[in-house]
């Protein structure tokens, strides 16, 4: 697994099913399910907003290129932000537990925003298994 593409984004095509994770997902859609709602939250939370100095759109659209991309779909975010860089790109944010742990219920809204018929309870543990790696790694503060 890189950070920039997810486990499933190199297997073979199937005769019986979607080739990678982004397609069995759902695709795009499913991804600015995932985004929309989970901005949605990060726009009432005290902790994660005043992190955001500028409008809310962009940085919906850089996480939803990102998570598209890592898990198999376009490569765009590369395309047009070069490689994705997490730790470098969250240096100048205090990350500590209770960051993480905003950031992780956000992300929770996000992930339940999405309809169980459109992705699966396997699918949703591996993504979720992912998003809880991602966040711990990217805290820098006690």
């Amino acid at each position: 697994m890189s950070s920039t593409t997810g486990p499933s984004s190199a297997a073979e095509p199937s005769e019986d099913g979607p080739r990678s994770f982004y397609e069995a997902v759902g695709g795009a859609a499913t991804f600015e399910t995932i985004t929309k709602a989970f901005y949605a939250e990060v726009a009432e939370d005290p902790l994660l907003r005043p992190m955001y100095t500028h409008d809310l759109d962009e940085a919906e659209l850089h996480l939803r290129l990102f998570l598209q991309q890592y898990w198999g779909g376009p490569r765009t975010y590369s395309e047009n932000r070069g490689h994705p860089r997490l730790r470098m790109r969250h240096v100048p944010f205090v990350i500590g537990p209770p960051e993480r742990d905003a950031w992780l219920r956000c992300m929770r809204a996000g992930v339940d925003a999405v309809e169980p018929g459109v992705m699966d309870e396997a699918h949703r543990q591996e993504l979720w298994a992912y998003l809880e790696m991602a966040a711990q790694s990217l805290m820098n503060a006690p």
